[in-house]
Order: C-alpha cells, then structure tokens, then sequence
C-alpha cells in the first residue's frame, strides 16, 4: 500500500497540526454565532430557490454557502480561487465545514449564492446581526467614534472621452445597449477621483469606527468622486459620545448636526490662505490625531491581513456587497483579537 495514502487519523493528524500552529480559521469560527447569521441567508437564498422549477439540483446547505462567503471575502479570493483552495485546503474545508470525500461548490455555483446576496442588501443584513452579537457579548460599548473614507479601485474602464460624459451625466452610451455582453463589462457607477497626485477608479468606503474598540460602527457606500464628509450626517447618530475626523469634515453644516444631536466635535480644524492655523489650533489638532489616528489602523487591517482593499466585481450594486462584506469580516478579526488579547486574526 502506497504511504501517500489519505487516511482517517492522517487527516485528523493534519487538522490538529494547523490547530496547535495557530490555524485563524479556527479562533473565527470559535466566536461566531452561525445560527442567527444563518437565518439571515437563508431567508435571502431560499426566497431565490423558491422561484426555481423543482427538478434538477439541490441548492447547497446554507451555512456552508454563507462560510465560503466569508472565506471568499477573509482572503479577498475570486470565485475561481475559492474553488481551487477549498480542494486544496484543509483549513478551507474544516471552516466551510467540508470534508476531503465531500463535493465541493464550483465557482458558477459561488458566483450565483454571491450575487442573491448582493441584489438583497445581504451584506449589511449580515453585518447589522453580528454587531447585534458583539452588544450581547458587551463589546460594542458607548464610546466616541472616528469617521474616515477609503477608496477601494475596481478593474479600470477604458472608454472614450464622449462615453465618459455621457457616464457622468447618469445616461449609458447608446452602442453599449445594442451590446448588452459589452454593457455587462461596464461599470457605469464607479467614478475617477484624483488625491495627493493619485489617481483612483471606483468607489470609497465610509467608515464609522468606535475610538477606543475600533469595531466598524456603520459604513456608507459610495462612488470614488465623493466627498468624504458628505455620509458623515448620515453615520452619526444621537448617543455617539464624540466625532473624529481629519479636516476634510470641517463646516459649519457638519458642526451644527453634531451639535443637534448633542456629540463632542473633535473634528481638526483647517486653516486657508487667508487664515492660517494659530499655534493654538496646531496644539489642539496634534492632541486630536491622538485618537483620530487610529481609524487608520482599521483600514490598514483590511489592507494587510483580508487580502487588500480591492475589489474585481463591476456596478453599485455588487461592490456595496463586497464592501459591506469587507466590513463584516474586518469586524468578525477585530472581535477575535478583543476576546482572546492577541492579534490572532493577522494572515
């Protein structure tokens, strides 16, 4: 008999290895509550089931499909890649709850779950219930909160100076509608925006972040060429102890809804040509960063340890998912690195 051989203790052998060297998978999967995220999908794709003719093949246990979305998104994989590293992958598996001898779901099968889930706002519905879990374990506290934005790029578009007016004006180009394959490549909802001398094509994520836990909060969606303040009176709401947020959200509009719903302005002040910033001011910003700065380190998380702020998807609908999931499985980390005081969740 061949020792390349998979057996029953081998595999349980090799499972064991990952655990005792710090497989994250499995701190995640220890601190989630899958059952009420689970009826959270279920309701989203069984609705979508229910319009399918009887025959043909049975849809895929929920809570397996809902692990793989968040794998799919822990590790920013595409479709294609999920696929290959749940047969390649014995952390992959046990986490999606699969074993060697099981099928597993090709990526058309991962595309269709994922695109139910987008046209149904699943993401925030998905986020919202585990931010319910973090205030029953007690760690979503009241506290002061940071407010900052993050351009997350998608594949750029190459059209003519004529398409992209036309784009702009919220109007598709009448030749990509006799071609509805070409339309389906365009991303007729993401926009340019230029900061610091870069360039960015897509979309930005704003974020509300708690000061001292540094849990995502709430998070709005929108095109690149944005402003970051302008989601900001949407994110804030009565009970936030404080807001912070660099100059970009100075105003006098942004003030006055602070002060209506009785939050601290902790935003930096910003000097111009004609007023410059007095030593004072300078004094109070420096103090500000201390707390402001670590809205950052949320970001940065994202970046390093779920795979990059990048999405691969085209239109609003799509990357307000990814995005949202994004969020989710940043917050999913940060509760494992709270509970447990280790940064156990870092790729």
């Amino acid at each position: 008999m061949s020792n390349n051989q998979y057996t029953f203790f081998g595999d349980h052998a090799a499972l064991e290895s990952l655990t005792q060297h710090g497989d994250r998978l499995v701190e995640l999967d220890r601190h989630i509550k899958w059952p009420k995220l689970v009826s959270v999908a279920e309701k989203i794709w069984r609705a979508g089931a229910d319009k399918k003719a009887a025959c043909g093949p049975k849809p895929w246990a929920t809570e397996v499909m809902l692990r793989i979305m968040v794998l799919k998104r822990l590790y920013n994989l595409s479709d294609e890649q999920v696929e290959y590293q749940l047969r390649d992958r014995l952390s992959f598996l046990r986490f999606a709850q699969l074993g060697l001898g099981d099928s597993v779901p090709d990526s058309r099968t991962i595309w269709l779950y994922a695109d139910q889930l987008a046209k149904a706002n699943g993401a925030r519905e998905l986020f919202e219930e585990f931010n319910r879990q973090l205030a029953e374990k007690g760690l979503l506290v009241k506290e002061g909160v940071m407010v900052d934005a993050t351009f997350v790029e998608v594949p750029r578009q190459r059209n003519s100076r004529e398409d992209n007016a036309k784009i702009k004006q919220g109007e598709t180009p009448t030749e990509w509608l006799k071609q509805p394959r070409k339309l389906a490549q365009k991303d007729v909802t993401a926009r340019w925006a230029k900061k610091n001398s870069q360039t960015f094509y897509g979309y930005k994520d704003h974020v509300k972040v708690g000061a001292k836990t540094k849990f995502i909060r709430d998070y709005k969606t929108t095109d690149a060429s944005t402003h970051d303040s302008q989601p900001m009176p949407d994110l804030i709401k009565k009970g936030d102890l404080s807001a912070h947020a660099d100059s970009a959200y100075t105003g006098e509009k942004i003030a006055a809804d602070l002060q209506s719903k009785g939050v601290h302005n902790y935003i930096h002040e910003k000097g111009t040509a004609a007023a410059a910033l007095t030593e004072d001011q300078k004094q109070a910003n420096t103090r500000k960063s201390k707390t402001r700065a670590r809205v950052e380190h949320t970001f940065a998380f994202m970046e390093k340890s779920l795979g990059g702020i990048y999405n691969r998807c085209i239109g609003q609908v799509r990357n307000e998912y990814q995005i949202g999931m994004m969020n989710l499985c940043y917050n999913l980390c940060r509760c494992v690195q709270i509970v447990t005081g280790r940064a156990r969740c870092a790729a």
